[in-house]
């Protein structure tokens, strides 16, 4: 993957009790960098990295959305150049 300039933050709704399974699913998509099965709302939490926009839109659109068992998404894009991450 060419250096990362568009990140973006999806926010999981699943099936009932298919977590962990959308979440080996999310770990075999380049592009996914991070996922976190969360309590509340949404059920996994997941961190995109793409070279543009538009390869963001293709990782989101037709793949993450199309697994099997991801009911819903909602997706935020994160402002360049805006953000930080401590290690």
């Amino acid at each position: 993957m060419p250096q990362a300039t568009a990140t973006a933050i999806v926010l999981i709704n699943t099936d009932i009790g298919s977590e962990d399974e959308v979440l080996e699913q999310l770990s075999r998509i380049d592009g996914v960098v991070e996922a976190s099965v969360v309590y509340g709302v949404y059920d996994v939490v997941v961190k995109v990295k793409a070279g543009t926009i538009e390869e963001l839109k293709e990782i989101i659109t037709n793949k993450i959305r199309k697994l099997s068992k991801v009911k819903s998404t909602l997706t935020m894009i994160v402002v360049e150049g805006k953000s930080f991450e401590k290690r």
